[in-house]
């Protein structure tokens, strides 16, 4: 019997709402402690009713990872080059977004970055973001803005600096943090100088 359009309207809801509820869970009480029995009398389901829609935790977890990276690769839509632009600009550009995204979604943020699966389960594929700054990167390099090092190096630096201060913003809240933005700024701003050429240049001269 095919699925009527109301049935399908239901288990669809029903899927979105187990999938908020778990990611609330997981953020909250950390992979080991998740469960689908907790998740269940969370939500005032049956064990079974959530088996209909996902085979285990860490199915579960995985649709949330890709949600929230997919959530992550929309928020660069507007990190297309401009006219004209130079590329260091525009891979500050991505670096703020990212920040930015961090902040308007913690609760993505904290899933994606700092959520944590077992040891033991498989690491988790490259991303498209993390592919973005990389190419971001290269055309830095190609554009002879940045000294001629390894680009993933160059990439995995930058994505630590933003991430530093993206997580320490997310996770303490409460600290006195300077200026906010000013923060930010310095941030991005120490750790893309730091790549460029004509400071390499300057330093060899000296």
């Amino acid at each position: 019997m095919t699925p009527t359009p109301i049935r399908e309207r239901n288990k669809l809801e029903a899927r979105n709402r187990i999938l908020v509820a778990a990611r609330s869970s997981f953020v909250h009480q950390g992979y080991e402690s998740f469960s689908l029995r907790k998740l269940a009398q969370t939500l005032g389901y049956s064990p079974a009713a959530l088996y209909k829609h996902f085979k285990n935790k860490s199915e579960i977890f995985d649709c949330l990872a890709e949600e929230s990276f997919q959530a992550l690769v929309e928020a660069f839509a507007n990190v297309e080059p401009l006219p004209g632009e130079d590329p260091v600009d525009r891979l500050k550009r991505g670096m703020h977004a990212y920040v930015a995204f961090g902040l308007n979604n913690p609760d993505h943020y904290r899933f994606a970055f700092l959520a944590q699966q077992s040891e033991d389960l498989a690491s988790p594929k490259p991303r498209a973001a993390y592919e973005g700054l990389t190419s971001r990167v290269q055309a830095c390099v190609d554009a002879r803005r940045f000294r001629p090092l390894d680009v993933q190096l160059m990439a995995q630096s930058l994505w630590a600096a933003a991430h530093g201060v993206t997580s320490l913003l997310v996770q303490r809240p409460a600290f006195p943090w300077t200026a906010r933005d000013k923060l930010i700024a310095q941030v991005i701003d120490s750790a893309v100088t730091s790549l460029l050429a004509e400071n390499h240049s300057l330093g060899r001269s000296a």
